[in-house]
Parts: structure tokens; C-alpha cells; sequence
């Protein structure tokens, strides 16, 4: 199709108006549409909650043919269908569960003609007979639902959905929409390469989310960690919770002792039989119980309005996990927190199950950077939605977002230490008041986030994240993709005259060595050294 034949704005607008009884798009949605209809193929990023459905169900209304949805998540395909059918919009799901005659009585009505949006999973994509039945059929749009699946860069990947570049082996005449809640600029190369598309139309919006409050807060040892913890519960009596956790161990115990002090919590992780966590999952979206500790098995296909807390009793594996985690909250657009509590033992934990993992080399390196990554982002000392924005490459971009605990410490909607752990931190920083050697300090000693700087130190720690500001927006990366505060402060604390003093600091390897020494060198002042 081509792009003069697009149907009007205003013939957007009625489609969406009539089928969908929406007023107005969402940011990205319109374009999005725009070019699948113009017979693009495209990458979509938009955010948990953002609207990628509409993406590929409005297509079908206007272009009066068949969409098909490739999804992994059996609920989430019924869900979807069932949200059509109220609306009138013809619609089905082709999966295990269903009876022969149900399935037959779904071709009987593509056979139709018209609008249809069809429902599948990735590996029924596989199958000669559907292949074979989609080679002659007049197809508007094949829609990828959760993409980042296709790309073992992304957090989630899986193997059937490697193998969906046969939809362009068969149709290469029909578009794909590959859509996803995140994914960075590698990963939606990797989808493009694995999915075969032909020069796709690229959409990033949405990561900004203003009624979230980001908070991260370093815990010494696991009694800080749950004192917090409970702070944070005390402070949330409405809504629903969330607390993710990284082992199945852990989950069943935060939740059973939650369970002594709090009504309706609940527990849920993939070791649980099918029966127990989909009866978990209808408890939750029913308001049987309102705070739930799960592990990532918990998230795909969520959709609750009135989540108003998710913590991450444990730091999660990469940035995109947490994310889209985070993103569970406040999906009604009110107010809500999304805090991350970590502790040095979680990098371990991470850590154990990359060096674990039967994947390549290759791909554990990359899990090892990104995991360095998050560690720096929590680490970090800037605007964490302007940080979160960047490193997404999204349209929008903010210096200062007025609502994390970098821009706005003092806020009311921060969770509080409790007197515990003030305490324990307290104690902390008191001790380290009196002067730091500099002369012995080693990467894995010392606390570097504790530690008061005297002015000398602190001046030079200013000039150093000028700098890394300064380069970061050169580079167009976030600031702790270049250098995480935890390394700026040991750069102040020792002050290195030279390459070699340089390799002693915690965080500079090799490539930064290479890519930043002499920079560093300049900026403390010692240029020729």
C-alpha cells in the first residue's frame, strides 16, 4: 500500500471513535499506524500500559482484512479477545485449550472476510498446516507482541520466537509491527535482523512516566533491607503491592512472614503448579489479596490499574527488567512508588545465574554488562527518569524530572528509613567522618557511597560529574553508562596522577582506560602526568 492511499487523519479519528470509543491517540500510537498501514515494516517501544494493542487491532477495523497477533501468554489472548468481542470487533484465539469445533468454528468466520484479529502463539506460527493456510490469504498486518523475546540481547528471550522470521519466508507481501514494552538499541537491532525486516519504521515514546516515583536505596545487610521493607507497606495502606524477589526461596519466605503481619498477601513464582498461580493471579486482579510477592514469572500480560507500590526486595538482572516491572505501578495514572532495595549480595545472586547459564559466551558477556549497568544506574547521582529516558533513546527527553530521590529527595511520596535503619546508617557515616586513607584503598574495600568527602574531595567530585554530564550528552548515553558515581568518588578520594594509578580505581577497566584516562587525568588536574 502506499502512503498516498492512507486513509485520512479524520478517518483515524472516526475508526478510532466508532470501534474503539476513544477520543484521541496516544503518544506514538498514531504513527505507529500510520506506517504499518503504508506497508512498513515497523519496531514499536512503548511503555507497560502505553497502548501497543490498539497498534495492530485499529489496523484491522480500517484495512477490512485479517491481523495476526503472534502472543506468548494464553491469558493475555483471551483476555484480549474477550475486550474485542464486548466492543463487536470480530476476533478469536487459536490455543491447546480448545475443543476442535471451537477452533473450526474460528476459520469458519475468517472465512468471512472482513476485519479479524487472530491470536496465536509463537510456536502454532510453526506449524506446515497454518503456514499453509496463510500463503493465499489477504492479510494486513502480522503484529509480534512482546518482541524483545525474539532477541537473546533482551531479558526474556525465547527459542520459539527465534525461529518467527518464517512469516517473512512466507508473506514477505505482508508488514510486520514488532512491539515491545522495552527494549533498547541493540535489542531492536537484533529483533530487525531475526525477524528479517526490510528497513523498519522505528517508534520510541513513552518511557516518561510522571505519576512515578523512582527510589533506590542501598541496604547494608538483609535486616536493613526488611525494615525498609516494612516502612514502605505501613506507608501504602490502599491499592495494590508488588514485591519482586530474585529466587524462589526467597519468595516463599518474604511472603510467609508478610503473612504474620498483613492480611491478603499472597506468593507466587514458576515453581507453583498451573492451578495454584492462575488461582494467585485471579485472587490479585480480584482484590482478594492485595499485596503480592512474586519473582519475574509474575508480570506479562498484568494489566491492574491501582498498583501504588512495587519494590524490588532484590535487584533484578538489567535495566529493562526493572522497567518493565516498575511499569505495573500506577497504570490509573495516580501517584505511585516504584523502589528498588539491593544490597551487594544481589550482584552475586545475578551474577551466580549468569556464570550458570548454558548460553554462549557471548550472550554472558552481555548479561554481565548489563547487570554492570543497573548496578551504576542505582549507584548513580542523576535524575533517574532523565537517566531511564536516555539510555531508551525515547523521542522525549527531560534534564530534571522533579519526582525520583535524585531530583527530589525531600518528597513526601519517598519512603522513609525506619528509626532501624536511620540508625544503622547513621552509625555508618559517623565512622567514616574522620579521614579517609586514600594510600591503601583497593577496589573491594570500603564502602565508597558512606564515605564523607572533605571539601578538596568534594570539589574535585563536582568537576567530575560536570564532566561526565558534559560527555554523556556528547555521547547521547546515560551518565552511568559512561561512569557510575561510586567511581567518580573513588577518582576524588585518591586523586590518580597517572594511567597506571588510574587502573587502581573501582569501575575503570581496560576500555575506559583507553577511552577516558587522559580525560580524567586533565579534569583533576594533572594533564602531563
Amino acid at each position: 500500500m502506499n502512503l498516498e492511499i492512507i486513509p485520512s487523519k479524520d478517518h483515524f479519528i472516526k475508526d478510532l471513535q466508532g470501534a474503539f470509543k476513544l477520543d484521541a491517540f496516544r503518544i506514538g500510537q498514531r504513527e505507529i499506524i500510520a506506517d504499518a498501514l503504508a506497508g512498513r515494516d515497523v519496531l514499536a517501544v512503548l511503555p507497560t500500559g502505553g497502548g501497543k494493542s490498539l497498534c495492530f487491532q485499529l489496523p484491522a477495523v480500517i484495512e477490512k482484512k485479517l491481523v495476526i497477533v503472534i502472543s506468548p501468554l494464553i491469558a493475555l489472548m483471551k483476555d484480549q479477545v474477550a475486550s474485542l468481542q464486548k466492543k463487536g470487533i470480530p476476533s478469536g484465539c487459536l490455543h491447546s485449550g480448545q475443543s476442535d469445533s471451537d477452533k473450526r468454528q474460528i476459520f469458519a468466520e475468517m472465512q468471512k472476510g472482513g476485519a479479524y484479529i487472530l491470536y496465536l502463539s509463537p510456536e502454532r506460527a510453526q506449524k506446515e498446516g497454518f503456514q499453509r493456510w496463510i500463503q493465499n490469504r489477504p492479510i494486513a498486518l502480522f503484529a509480534i507482541d512482546e518482541a524483545h523475546c525474539v532477541s537473546q540481547w533482551g531479558h526474556d528471550f525465547r527459542e520459539e520466537y527465534a525461529q518467527l522470521k518464517i512469516l517473512k519466508a512466507i508473506r514477505s507481501d505482508v508488514p510486520i509491527l514488532a512491539l515491545t514494552a522495552s527494549a533498547t538499541p541493540t535489542v531492536l537491532a537484533d529483533i530487525s535482523k531475526n525477524l528479517q525486516l526490510n528497513n523498519p519504521a522505528r517508534h520510541v515514546h513513552g518511557f516518561y512516566r510522571p505519576n512515578l516515583y523512582y527510589q533506590v536505596e542501598f541496604c547494608e545487610d538483609e535486616d536493613v533491607k526488611k525494615s525498609i521493607l516494612l516502612h514502605a507497606l505501613n506507608g501504602t495502606p490502599n491499592g495494590r503491592v508488588i514485591v519482586y524477589c530474585g529466587t524462589r526461596k526467597v519468595t516463599e519466605a518474604l511472603a510467609a512472614s508478610l503473612q504474620k503481619k498483613y492480611q491478603h498477601v499472597g506468593c507466587y513464582h514458576a515453581g507453583m503448579s498451573n492451578e495454584d498461580r492462575n488461582s494467585t493471579q485471579e485472587a490479585y486482579e480480584c482484590g482478594d489479596l492485595r499485596i503480592l510477592v512474586a519473582t519475574n514469572a509474575f508480570g506479562m500480560g498484568i494489566d491492574q490499574p491501582n498498583v501504588r507500590l512495587v519494590v524490588h526486595y532484590q535487584m533484578p538482572g538489567n535495566i529493562d527488567a526493572l522497567y518493565q516491572e516498575m511499569g505495573r505501578a500506577g497504570r490509573d495514572g495516580i501517584d505511585s512508588t516504584c523502589l528498588m532495595l539491593y544490597s551487594r549480595k544481589d550482584k552475586g545472586l545475578q551474577g551466580f545465574f549468569i556464570t550458570s547459564s548454558e548460553a554462549p559466551q557471548e550472550i554472558k558477556n552481555s548479561r554481565w554488562r548489563n547487570l554492570d549497568a543497573l548496578v551504576n544506574y542505582s549507584e548513580g547521582g542523576e535524575c533517574r527518569h532523565a537517566e531511564i529516558l536516555t539510555y531508551y533513546k525515547d523521542a522525549q527527553r527531560i534534564q530534571r524530572c522533579g519526582h525520583c530521590d535524585v531530583c527530589s529527595p525531600a518528597s513526601e511520596r519517598k519512603v522513609r528509613f525506619p528509626a532501624g535503619a536511620n540508625l544503622s546508617i547513621a552509625k555508618k557515616q559517623k565512622n567514616e567522618k574522620s579521614p579517609v586513607s586514600t594510600t591503601k584503598m583497593t577496589r573491594s574495600k570500603t564502602d565508597l557511597s558512606t564515605v564523607i568527602l572533605d571539601d578538596a574531595q568534594e570539589k574535585r567530585f563536582q568537576v567530575l560529574k560536570q564532566w561526565r554530564w558534559e560527555k554523556a550528552k556528547e555521547l547521547d548515553a546515560p551518565a552511568f553508562v559512561v561512569m557510575s558515581d561510586r567511581t567518580l568518588r573513588h577518582l576524588a578520594l585518591k586523586n590518580p596522577r597517572s594511567l597506571s594509578e588510574l587502573e587502581t580505581i573501582h569501575g575503570i577497566g581496560e576500555a575506559k582506560l583507553e577511552k577516558y584516562g587522559w580525560d580524567l587525568l586533565a579534569e583533576l588536574g594533572h594533564p602531563h602526568s
